[in-house]
Parts: C-alpha cells; structure tokens; sequence
C-alpha cells in the first residue's frame, strides 16, 4: 500500500508559501489554490476537447506534426512566446515572463503515441491505425495547456519566468526528445532554476499524486544478441552448431546474471522480450538473434551487470562452439533522480490542493523516462498523477491496448503543474 504522507513531511499548509506559512492571494482576494480549482473547471471542457482531439490522431515519435501546431496555435492564444523546431522539428517551447523578479521554472509534457491498435470502443478512438495514446502522453499535452491557461490569466502576479516544454519521442528510448532540446538551448535564455514533469498512471487511483525523492525511473539498457552457429539437418544435430539451443542456455544464464551476480536488495530486471530464429522445422539455422532490456536505479550495479552478461553471453557460446556479438543501445536514458528538497516541497505544494485529492509516496519504477535529462541540467521532480477508477473501467495499465484516462483527474493536474510554477518562480525559492 502506497504511504499517505504524514504531518512530519506533509503539514497541513494553508498556503503556498510553506516556509512562512503565508498564503498566497490573488487579485480577488481567494487563495491559491482554491482560486485556481475554481478556474479551471471554468475551461475544464476546453481542456478535456483538446485532449480527446489529440488522442483521435495520434502520431509516433518524431512525427508529433498535428500535435506541435495545436500546441503551438493554444500557446499563441494566451499570448505566450512560442518557438517551434526546438531541436527536433516537432519540439515546442513557450516562455510566460511574470511582471515581477523571480526564477525559471520549466514544465514538460511529451507528444508521441506507441505503435498500437487501440482497443478502446470510445467516440473519439484512433483513426491513425495501429497508432494509439496509450501511455497517457495526449493527457500531459492537455494539462500542460491547462496549466498554461491559468498562469496566462495570472501573469501579472507571476513572478520570474515559465517555460513550457512539449517534447516529442520520449517513447524512443535512445536520443528521445529531451537531449535534442537541451543542445539546442531549451534549458537557457533564460536559464531554468527548476524543472517539472507530470505522468498520468492506471496504478494509482484517481485523483491521487504519487511523488518519491531520490532514484525513482531506471535506466533502460536495450540489447541485442546475435549468435552464430552452423547451419544443418535437423536430424543431424551433430553435425551443426545449433544457435536456438545455445540461444536458450544464453537466456538460463542471463538470468542467473540477475538472481546469481547481483545485489539482491537492488531493484534489476533483465527481460528478454525477442528471440528470432530458423526458417523451417527441419533446419537447424546459422544464427539466432535475442533482443532484450535490462533496468536498474543503480549506476554502480548496471555497470557491473553490463560487463556480466558480456561475460556470461560469451562464455555460453564458447562452450558450444558457436560466437557471438553483443549490442548495447548508445545513448539511452539516465536514471530519474528526483531532487530531494525539491521533491518534498512538491508534496506540500500538492498536498494544499484538497477537493478529494491526496498525496502519497509511491514505489521506484523500472520504466523510463526521457524526462531524466532535464533533471540533470536542473533540480525538480517527476510526479504521478493517479487515474485507475473501476467504475468507469479505467483499470488496465499504461502501454495496454485497453489503457483508458478518467478525465476528470485533468483538472488537478493542470492545477498542480500552475501551483509549481507559482510556488518555485519566487524569488526566495
């Protein structure tokens, strides 16, 4: 069960000013963010449109082009400064400038869908076929414009600076969109002070925020496995060197790599997700070929885990005559490592929000997140928003051809992606 944050690490606050418990007012004299629920759900429609809109055309990554120009044509809007091809062709970046002296607070939201035939039977289901929203990422486009839409009404209060990053590919899991977007500036002029990332999730339950300080996301090590043996008679196994028989003593032994030569007590998968071999029943093949991913949130045990299954992958096919190449991706993403100070400031923040919601630690994951290379460049943190409600049949996970969004959890994270940037653009944060 998910820890609900008790009064030592979440107090009660009244405010968004937590260190001095001050609140914070706007204008007609409500307080954050009372205020900003109450406005919100004046364009919750709005936000909701935009997101089924995205969803019924959805577009892989790096081809995010419908996206981008929705995204560009709601910034414009609001009178935001926008910049397009951040990059990446698709990658959008708008800039908020606050009346007041402040900080840079950067929030993200990624574009691309996964390559699946959506299973959902809802009005607004996929028309681009076998191209599906099932990671949630048309929902952060849309809190994110939310989001937008509330600092744009309250930017002469705001102090400091908001970007707003749309980020194409971070189901990519190489280059993605982040990195593309940081070596063409997007993290300078001005430079961040902060950045934040909100994820939808089918884990937890609607309407909750799920936050962890520290290694929270894995890297996602992607591999591939070539054996070479010699091709023959199925009748005559003698006669060859058999790649699928090696190919399975390599898969018994890279599972020995996790349970056999790594600490116990560190999070590690090794999943192999792809075995390719033979063209007929009767032929022994010259090669097979493993695909696979390995996850850890330890640098330490994924380098050494990186050698082993070298090691290991060799050893096997010397034995039996066979060789082999080793492929690891270049490039993939970092561990998410969310700021720890900041983090807990973001559980009080989210924890003022109320109106049914709730603010609970959650369990590291051994998913990836593109969003890791923002936070090496800036403290922040990278937070769930909880959308699971069986009622409505939201029960099936995330990458799920059946994977469904309650909507009505759009608002709160719209709402928390503004209370952020209010919260840490001030000039003492």
């Amino acid at each position: 069960m998910p820890r609900i944050f008790q009064n030592s690490f979440l107090p009660m606050v009244r405010g968004l000013n937590t260190k001095g418990g001050e609140r914070v007012k706007d204008p007609s004299n409500r307080t954050f963010p009372e205020s900003l629920l109450e406005e919100i759900k004046e364009f919750e429609d709005e936000i909701i449109d935009i997101r089924r809109r995205i969803h019924e055309y959805p577009e892989l990554a790096y081809n995010e082009f419908k996206t981008s120009k929705l995204v560009v044509r709601e910034l414009e809007s609001l009178g935001i400064k926008v910049k397009s091809g951040v990059g990446e062709s698709t990658a959008v970046v708008g800039l908020l400038q606050g009346k007041r002296a402040g900080k840079v607070v950067a929030l993200r939201a990624d574009m691309d869908a996964l390559p699946l035939a959506e299973r959902v039977d809802v009005p607004f289901k996929s028309k681009n076929n076998g191209v599906m929203h099932a990671c949630g990422h048309d929902t952060h486009v849309a809190m994110l414009i939310g989001a937008a839409k509330l600092l744009s009404k309250h930017k002469d209060e705001l102090c400091g600076a908001v970007k707003f990053f749309f980020q194409p590919a971070e189901e990519e899991g190489g280059r993605g969109g982040a990195k593309p977007m940081i070596e063409a500036g997007a993290m300078d002029n001005p430079k961040v002070d902060y950045v934040f990332g909100l994820h939808i999730s089918s884990d937890e339950g609607s309407r909750t925020f799920g936050v962890r300080a520290g290694p929270f996301m894995a890297t996602p090590d992607t591999f591939r496995i070539t054996i070479k043996g010699k091709s023959g008679h199925g009748s005559r196994p003698d006669e060859t060197i058999d790649p699928i028989f090696i190919s399975a003593q390599v898969i018994n032994a890279l599972q020995g790599v996790s349970s056999r030569m790594v600490d116990p007590i560190k999070p590690f998968v090794i999943s192999i997700g792809s075995v390719h071999s033979g063209t007929k029943h009767n032929i022994i093949p010259d090669e097979a070929i493993l695909e696979g991913t390995m996850r850890t949130l330890d640098e330490k045990t994924r380098n050494s885990a990186l050698k082993n299954i070298r090691t290991a992958v060799r050893s096997v096919c010397k034995a039996f005559g066979a060789s082999c190449e080793i492929e690891f991706k270049e490039d993939t993403y970092p561990i998410t490592h969310n700021d720890e100070e900041t983090t807990r400031r973001v559980a009080e923040i989210l924890g003022t929000i109320k109106d049914g919601t709730r603010v609970v630690e959650i369990e590291p994951r051994l998913g990836a997140e593109d969003f890791s290379r923002f936070l090496q460049k800036a403290p922040g943190t990278f937070y769930y928003l909880g959308t699971r409600n069986t009622k409505k049949g939201c029960i099936y996970p995330n990458h799920s051809s059946k994977f469904k969004v309650d909507e009505d959890v759009l608002k709160y994270g719209s709402v928390s992606l503004a209370l952020l940037a209010i919260e840490f653009t001030k000039p003492d944060s």
